[in-house]
This record gives C-alpha cells, structure tokens and sequence, in this order.
C-alpha cells in the first residue's frame, strides 16, 4: 500500500487490528456478506454524458458489506462473462461473489456474496498481512494465479468457493527479487491471448519497482518469450491492474495521488508488439478522470466480452478499510473501432 494511503487507513485499520484475535476466533471459514449497493449512473459527477474517448459509461455501484472484513479489493477476475466472479484482498482474503444486471446490462445488485482467509498449508488462517498481501489476480480455467508483495511471490491456487485451499505451485516470476520494492510489487497478473505472439504466455507487471531509468519492471514468465521487459512510467501515475484485450493489447489501470489533486485514475493501452524480451513498452492513454469523476482508489480490472459482442472494462477501486474511502464497480464499454 502506497505511504498515502496509509493516512486514508490508519483510523479503520486501528480498529481491525484490535478486533483480530476476537475475529480469527470466531471467524467462519466461508462467510456469506451482505453487500447493499447505491447505483450510480453518472459518471462524471453531475452530468449526463455517457462517452468518454472511446469509452462509454454502462453504470457502476457503490458498494457496502455486512462483514467487517469487506473492503480492500485489490484484485478481480469473471469466471463466466459479466456474471460469477472471484477476487483477492490484500488483507488475505479471497471473494466470490454474482452480478445481477437490468434488462439493458447495466449491474444494479451483488448477490451470493462470499469471504473467506487465505491459509497455510496445514489450513490454517494466515493472519501476517505481509504474507497475503495478494495484488493481482488471473484466472484460467479451475486455476487462479495470484501476485503477492511484500513476501514477493507469483502462486496458483485450485479454484473452490466451498474453500480455497494453499498454493499447489510457485512460479518462477523472472524479475530478481531484489529489484522488486517493498510494497511496489506484482499489481498486474494477466494472460496474453492464445492466438498472439506470447502464446497464451502469463505476464506479470509491478506497481512501482523501478530500473535506473525510472521505468517499471515488468515479466513474460512462460512460453518462448520469457523474459524481463519495462513499462515506461508516465507521469506519476503508477499500475495497479491490467488486462489483455483481445487484440492482444495490454490494457493498464493507473492510479496517482496528490495532496492538491487527490486521487486520480488512467487507463493506458499498450501495443502488444511492444510487449518482449528487453523492450520498454508504452502506449497511449484513454481515459483519465479525477475526483470530478465516480472514482476511488481503483486497483482492479478484468475485460470481458457481452452477449451482444460489446467489449467490456470492468473496474472495482479499494477502500483499505477507510471510512474516507469507497469500494466501487464500475463498467465501460470499450470501442474496438
């Protein structure tokens, strides 16, 4: 977590802590959450315009939940298009959890919300944060690929909602260790297409571990191409999530913070020629919005195709236990034109 956002939790994180020897205890180890929503259909705030470069605004949800360790979604992945969903907390949670949508597809509820703890393999709850500081998030088939940092590790976990169990594999992440930064680790774990040049390769990028040039380290772990490649860093903006699109462009959630500008968000995309062994990749913004706009601290994103062919940008922001802050989901369509 960014040194900034430590100011934002420190009050509501003070409050978990204190309540974590009474929760590890009584703790079920799959807990139903109810999660109430308010709708929201602007997003730039106070008007009505729905299209932003080439992307158009579908609709969004503010979201609250019944449990106390409901919060700090870091990470999120569809395992079927727009409707079931798993994701990871960097608290050392996992969640699953459905979309209920309008006739037209805009989401107006969460239901069949579920939370349960990471645990060891003895199956025990892991209750260090460093350990299950989980980041990022991909999703194969009966298998989820995880990006932890702080303990710095990229680990697959078997998918089962009825309990998650340890990692049944560590992968070899490529990038040295030393290189990776304390808190500034693996944000985005993704897969690139099958039918592209990286061959359905995983790729891993990190928040803000950077080379002496000041660009972002980043990896192609598998497949022919593998390797350490950098992401130019733009701005002061630093990666939180991405995504491959089906044209095998990689699509990055970029978020920054200052004390005169609050928090902002970017979405970048980057060509998936420029993804390989030693190149420094960088691409074009589409879309950057502050906090005129329905936005938070955003860190998760999956990309999904509707039942009507429309590309969809998914996006959920974390509210690292703040009062001051939100968990939100929001949608976008993205023009492939």
């Amino acid at each position: 977590m960014p040194r900034w956002l430590r100011l934002f939790s420190s009050l509501s994180m003070a409050g978990l802590l204190a309540t974590s020897s009474v929760s590890a205890a009584t703790r079920q180890a799959v807990e139903p959450v109810e999660i109430s929503v308010r709708q929201i259909q602007q997003f730039h705030i106070g008007r009505d315009e729905k299209t932003f470069g080439p992307l158009e605004f579908v609709g969004g949800l503010e979201m609250t939940g019944s449990s106390r360790d409901f919060g700090a979604l870091s990470a999120f992945r569809f395992l079927n298009p727009g409707g079931d969903f798993i994701g990871v907390t960097d608290t050392g949670f996992w969640y699953f959890g459905s979309i209920a949508r309008m006739a037209q597809g805009q989401p107006f509820a969460i239901f069949n919300f579920t939370m349960q703890q990471m645990v060891d393999e003895a199956g025990q709850p892991i209750d260090k944060k460093w350990e299950v500081d989980a980041e990022g998030l991909n999703v194969k088939g009966d298998v989820a690929t995880v990006g932890f940092e702080r303990n710095h590790r990229v680990a697959q976990f078997k998918i089962d909602p009825a309990g998650m169990k340890a990692p049944f594999k560590l992968l070899d992440f490529v990038v040295p260790e030393n290189e990776l930064r304390r808190n500034r680790g693996f944000e985005t774990v993704t897969r690139a297409p099958v039918d592209g040049p990286l061959k359905g390769a995983l790729v891993v990028v990190s928040e803000k571990s950077l080379d002496k040039d000041g660009n972002i380290y980043a990896a192609i772990i598998e497949g022919p191409g593998k390797g350490i490649f950098k992401v130019r860093r733009n701005g002061e903006f630093d990666i939180t999530d991405g995504a491959f699109l089906p044209s095998g462009d990689l699509l990055l959630l970029e978020r920054s913070f200052s004390m005169a500008g609050g928090v902002k968000m970017r979405l970048r995309r980057i060509a998936g020629a420029e993804i390989a062994k030693d190149k420094v990749a960088d691409g074009s913004v589409l879309l950057e919005a502050d906090m005129a706009y329905q936005i938070d601290n955003m860190e998760g994103m999956d990309v999904w195709r509707r039942e009507d062919g429309k590309l969809i940008v998914s996006l959920v922001s974390d509210d690292n236990h703040s009062i001051l802050q939100r968990n939100l989901y929001l949608e976008f369509i993205l023009s492939e034109d």
